[in-house]
């Protein structure tokens, strides 16, 4: 097995289905036996477990884990990761906002690096529609403590595609904790922790209708994130553990609230 794709899908049923279309039908015949497409489906509460299964007799390149628990991106990426059997082990969204010829491109410029991301944010980079202003704002805040916190110097962090070779992952997925908006930070940071190289590629992306996003709360919560993923690699991880003791003891180990 030469490339696995891990997808993680969560209430995607009106977005799979095309995505997959789109992928099976660039990979199977350029790859063969060679890919596999590995569909996470976590605590959805809508058919995205049908419309994933529905390619499995049309396509042998298709997969399909279900977790009943919404496990977050994270959690779905890792899941798959576990089950994945390419040399090389990547992941992307499930919207389709990253066409298939932009994730092979990836493939083809990896080279000896440990991992290649996918970025918006590079002058060679086609984005299409341009992003609200405020969704790239706050892009750019959170890029901007996030070089800051972890000396990462990278552009794109949250850009749903990214490759990586299987050895890499391996020495950091015993690692990785945080499974929803600091997920990709603290698997970038991790992997250079670990001394893998990391390469930027411009890509082409397009955003696709039917997010459910809340550009105020997911930000809020993004910062939250980050700055707890911060904290619990600093000699200040005990304020970690007391505020998850406190809040467990509170309030059944509740999150804060970003309303």
């Amino acid at each position: 097995m030469k490339l696995s794709i891990v997808i993680p899908a969560y209430n995607e049923e009106a977005r799979l289905g095309p995505m997959l279309e789109a992928y099976t039908g660039y990979f199977d015949p350029r790859y063969g036996s060679d890919v596999e497409l590995i569909v996470v489906v976590n605590g959805s509460r809508d058919d995205t477990e049908g419309v994933a299964e529905s390619f499995l007799e049309s396509t042998g390149s298709v997969r399909v884990i279900v977790e009943p628990d919404a496990i977050g991106k994270g959690g779905a990426i890792m899941l798959g990761a576990r089950h994945a059997q390419g040399d090389w082990i990547g992941f992307v969204d499930a919207d389709g906002a990253t066409p298939p010829e932009a994730f092979d491109d990836l493939v083809h410029h990896i080279g000896g690096a440990g991992a290649i991301i996918a970025s918006r944010w590079l002058p060679e980079s086609q984005v299409s529609p341009r992003q609200p202003l405020k969704r790239r704002i706050a892009s750019r805040i959170f890029n901007f403590l996030v070089r800051k916190l972890f000396k990462v110097k990278i552009t794109d962090t949250q850009c749903g595609a990214k490759l990586i070779r299987k050895e890499a992952l391996q020495a950091v997925l015993p690692k990785l904790g945080l499974t929803r908006w600091a997920f990709d930070v603290d698997l970038l940071f991790q992997l250079r922790r670990a001394g893998f190289r990391i390469i930027e590629h411009p890509t082409v992306w397009h955003d696709v209708a039917g997010s459910q996003l809340k550009v105020g709360r997911v930000s809020c919560e993004m910062l939250l994130a980050i700055t707890r993923l911060r904290l619990l690699h600093s000699p200040f991880k005990w304020i970690v553990d007391l505020y998850d003791w406190f809040a467990g003891r509170v309030r059944g180990g509740g999150q804060l609230d970003c309303n």
